[in-house]
């Protein structure tokens, strides 16, 4: 008998989830900026004489952020079920079972919550706290040991 089946196992409900999806937006934003300063430096590099500050447009600036989440989600998904957000929220994503998400339901996870984020809200009404992407790819959010 595994520890979720055995009712050991909290599921995290919508504050805490919240919570660490917030911290995550704010640190992709982060990485994004960080992506931008190194493409500043780049151009700066290689062009010294005729160097302007790229201004790019909301279309590729939404394009990254989207892009960079998706990475940032997936990879800490599939590595530790855990993103910064979550760890210091101390939540994690698991398979339905309990055990490690691996990693293409990691993906495929990171695309539901990039492509419809607002799935997170049926944390509230659902009486297992289970989100639209947690009922769609059988995972869920628990608290961590």
């Amino acid at each position: 008998m595994t520890a979720a089946q055995s009712g050991t196992i909290r599921t995290a409900g919508i504050v805490s989830r919240l919570a660490a999806a917030a911290i995550d937006v704010i640190l992709v934003g982060v990485l994004l900026s960080a992506l931008y300063v190194a493409w500043v430096f780049l151009r700066l590099g290689f062009s010294p004489w005729e160097f302007r500050f790229p201004a790019p447009s909301v279309v590729f600036s939404t394009l990254g952020f989207l892009g960079v989440a998706l990475l940032y989600l997936a990879c800490l998904w599939g590595l530790s079920g855990r993103t910064v957000g979550a760890a210091l929220m101390g939540v994690k994503v698991v398979a339905a079972d309990g055990s490690r998400l691996k990693p293409l339901p990691a993906l495929l996870r990171a695309v539901a919550c990039v492509i419809l984020p607002v799935g997170l809200v049926w944390v509230a009404v659902d009486a297992d706290r289970r989100s639209a992407q947690d009922l769609l790819l059988r995972t869920r959010v628990v608290y961590a040991d």
